[in-house]
C-alpha cells in the first residue's frame, strides 16, 4: 500500500517519524507522500523526503494556509526537487470563515498561473486539491484553467455521489480517507463504488481523520491506510487484495513514483 497523502512535518510526529514509518512498513505501507500545507512547509517536507528512499513530497499552499507568508519562488523551487511529485495541496475551503474566501480564491488564483507557467517550462507534475463544500467553484475554477484535469486528484473527498460524478465528469481523479468507513458518511461511500477502477486512490491525511475501527486513535497514521482500502473493496465487492494491487498501481502511475 501507498499512503498518498499524510502530513508527516505536523507536530504530532515530532521526534517520532521513524516510529510511525516503521509501524507503517510492518503493516505493509511501502510508500508515503507526506503533503505541503505553506511555502515554509515546503522545505520541511522535501528536507524530510530525502531522509527515506520511500517518503516523497508535494509543494503547494492549503486554503486555510491562505494568511501565511505566500513565496512562490520557494515553491516553484520546492515542486523541481526530485523527490517532489505533485502541486499542492491547493484549492477552496467553504466550511470554515477564515480565511475569507476572497484571500483564498487570491492565493489559488497565484498558484495555478505559477502551475501554469511551471507546466510551460517544462516542469510537469500533478495537482492535489483541496475541496471542503466547494465543489461548484472550484470546477468552475478548473474548467476555465489550462491544466489537464486528468492530472487533478480531489482528495479527502467529503461529497456526495453527484459531487463524485461532476469531478469524474471534469476528468479528475478521487482519493478517499477514513470518512468513508465512519457511519454518518454513507454518502461518501456510495460515492466511492462510483470511481473507475483506474482512477480511485486511498489516503489517511494523518494525524487527522483515522479509518474504523480505529476510529477513536488520535493523531491518526499511515500504518492505517489499508483500512481504508479494505472497507471500499468491500463496499465495491471486489478482492481487497487486487483492489490494493489496483491502487498502488494508480497511484504509481498519477504521482510517477516507483516501489521498490
Amino acid at each position: 500500500m501507498i499512503d498518498t497523502h499524510c502530513h508527516l512535518t505536523f507536530s504530532h510526529y515530532a521526534d517520532r517519524v521513524d516510529e510511525v514509518l516503521t509501524a507503517a512498513r510492518a503493516a505493509g505501507v511501502r510508500g508515503f507522500i507526506t503533503v505541503s500545507v505553506t511555502a515554509a512547509n515546503c522545505l520541511e517536507s522535501q528536507r524530510l523526503a530525502e531522509q527515506y528512499d520511500d517518503v516523497w513530497c508535494t509543494a503547494g499552499m492549503h486554503p486555510l494556509y491562505a494568511a501565511e507568508p505566500r513565496d512562490w519562488t520557494v515553491v516553484r523551487e520546492a515542486a523541481g526537487h526530485p523527490k517532489c511529485v505533485a502541486w499542492g495541496e491547493l484549492g477552496l475551503d467553504n466550511h470554515y470563515d477564515k480565511p475569507p474566501r476572497a484571500l483564498q480564491d487570491e492565493v489559488l488564483a497565484e498558484q495555478l498561473a505559477m502551475i501554469e507557467t511551471a507546466r510551460s517550462e517544462g516542469l510537469e507534475r500533478p495537482v492535489v486539491v483541496h475541496c471542503r463544500d466547494a465543489f461548484d467553484d472550484l470546477l468552475a475554477v478548473f474548467r476555465s484553467s489550462s491544466l489537464d484535469p486528468e492530472r487533478f486528484v480531489f482528495h479527502c473527498f467529503t461529497g456526495n455521489p453527484d459531487d463524485a460524478r461532476a469531478v469524474l465528469d471534469l476528468g479528475a481523479w478521487i482519493s478517499f480517507t477514513g470518512i468513508v468507513t465512519f457511519r454518518n458518511a454513507a454518502a461518501v461511500a456510495e460515492a466511492a463504488t462510483l470511481v473507475p477502477a483506474d482512477r480511485i486512490m486511498v489516503e489517511t491525511d494523518a494525524p487527522f481523520l483515522t479509518p474504523e475501527p480505529h476510529r477513536k486513535v488520535f493523531p491518526n497514521e499511515p500504518k492505517y491506510v489499508g483500512h481504508t482500502a479494505r472497507f471500499i473493496a468491500d463496499r465495491r465487492g471486489v478482492d481487497p487484495n487486487a483492489f490494493e494491487r489496483q491502487l498502488d498501481a494508480n497511484a504509481e502511475r498519477f504521482f510517477g513514483i516507483e516501489l521498490t
